[in-house]
């Protein structure tokens, strides 16, 4: 019968498979520490206003929760069998609408592995690199950016006019949609342009049948 001072012993460790008790104590350290150091790589690579505090944590969570999972199955082959089997009825249902965030969340979930593995160096040393190459390339400033443009006409005469104003001013452009509601028309493009967007906006309301045109930053997701 096992007491509970046997508990504490190493050898009901040995006995039960276990991880040594300070491989998991410095490996879950570690992974908390990963965990927000990830955050705050996240923090500083969001291109969105207001970043989710709540996804930041589920960052720190991730890591921590990967970690304990490995080691509970690398020191039993049927607890890793019966683990697979739990998590196979798991379904997640938070959509991800940033490619990004995917990185993110399988960067937390390789940590945990590794950590768990014992390649504590790999697992630091990952971590920093990564957090280097994402800090260097996911918030680099470019001057192409794509815009979306919204035109409103009076009558179908304007709208060669409106393109070949267009065509002067981008580098690349397509009309993605056209609605006519009577004699109105509401013309919207996805267009990069060569310069700034103030004079092709002023260009446009300039034009004989123009009421008025829109130009608005665009990240991709368009829900015309």
């Amino acid at each position: 019968m096992v007491t509970f001072d046997d508990i504490f012993t190493s050898a009901f460790l040995d006995r039960i498979g276990a991880v040594p008790l300070i491989d998991a104590i410095v490996a879950m350290l570690l992974a908390c520490g990963i965990g927000l150091f990830i955050f705050l790589i996240y923090r500083k690579t969001s291109s969105a206003v207001m970043y989710s505090t709540s996804f930041g944590v589920t960052l720190v969570a991730l890591t921590l929760i990967t970690t304990l999972v490995i080691l509970a199955v690398s020191s039993n082959v049927l607890l890793s069998l019966g683990m697979v089997g739990a998590l196979s009825i798991v379904r997640f249902r938070a959509p991800i609408k940033e490619p990004l965030d995917l990185v993110f969340l399988f960067w937390c979930i390789a940590t945990g592995i590794v950590l768990a593995a014992g390649l504590l160096f790999l697992a630091i040393f990952g971590a920093v690199f990564i957090g280097l190459v994402l800090l260097m390339f996911a918030n680099r400033k470019t001057d192409d950016r794509p815009y979306m443009l919204v035109v409103h006409l009076e009558g179908e005469s304007a709208e060669q006019k409106v393109i070949t104003a267009i065509e002067a001013r981008a580098a690349r452009h397509a009309l993605k949609a056209k609605n006519v509601h009577g004699g109105s028309v509401e013309l919207t493009f996805e267009l990069r342009l060569k310069e700034g967007g103030a004079a092709l906006v002023d260009e446009l309301d300039a034009l004989e049948g123009v009421t008025d045109a829109a130009l608005v930053s665009y990240n991709g997701d368009y829900l015309g």
